[in-house]
Order: structure tokens, then C-alpha cells, then sequence
């Protein structure tokens, strides 16, 4: 099997990861968008292959300008899912803090109640 053949049939995956990721509306937003932007990582990097063939007669590994233009993208997909990865752990570790200030209130409260019943 070609390499070509494997990395078209390599698509497949990913599409019903994405697909289920999409449908579980668990995944934050801007991690999603990341996801979604290493296919256009791969729209991307497919015309740039042909290009550097056609008018260097190379493989785009081998064209810097051209393939680092590429993997820039395939950069800005990865920082992000991680970027947005990371908001959604501050947003629940905020989230987490409050609850925990909130608890803490409700005890403070009881203690002085038992406290004041104690006084008298």
C-alpha cells in the first residue's frame, strides 16, 4: 500500500473522531476549532505538495519556505487545542474553587450558629 493511499484512507478516522467529538458537545470550543483546522492543515499541504512537484520538481519536505508555511498552520491548529483545553481546566478549576469558597461559607456559618448557641 502507497503512502498516498494510506494517508487518504487516514482521513476516515479522523473525520468520525471529529464527528463524535462534535456530536458530544464535551470538547471546548476553541479545542474543536483546532481539530477542525488540521483538515485544512491537510487542504492546505496537498496543493502545496503538487506545487513544489510542479515548479521545484521536489517534495514539499524539501522546499522550506513552502512546507514551512505549511507546518506554521499545522502550528496555529495545535496551540489552539491546547489553548482551548486549557480554558476549560481553569474554567472548571475556577469553577471548583467556588464551590469549595461556598462550602466553606455554609461551614463558617454553622460554626458561629453553634457557637452562638453555645454562648447562651
Amino acid at each position: 500500500m502507497s503512502k498516498e493511499t494510506l494517508f487518504g484512507l487516514s482521513l476516515f478516522p479522523y473525520l468520525g473522531a471529529l464527528w463524535f467529538l462534535t456530536k458530544s458537545q464535551k470538547v471546548p470550543p476553541l479545542a474543536l476549532k483546532g481539530f477542525y483546522g488540521t483538515l485544512v492543515f491537510v487542504g492546505i499541504t496537498i496543493p502545496s505538495g503538487i506545487f513544489a512537484q510542479v515548479a521545484y520538481k521536489d517534495s514539499l519536505a524539501n522546499i522550506d519556505w513552502l512546507h514551512g508555511a505549511a507546518e506554521s498552520f499545522l502550528t496555529i491548529t495545535n496551540i489552539m487545542v491546547v489553548l482551548g483545553f486549557r480554558q476549560a481546566l481553569n474554567s472548571e478549576q475556577l469553577s471548583g474553587n467556588r464551590e469549595q469558597l461556598s462550602g466553606n461559607r455554609e461551614q463558617l456559618s454553622g460554626n458561629r450558629e453553634q457557637l452562638s448557641g453555645n454562648s447562651k
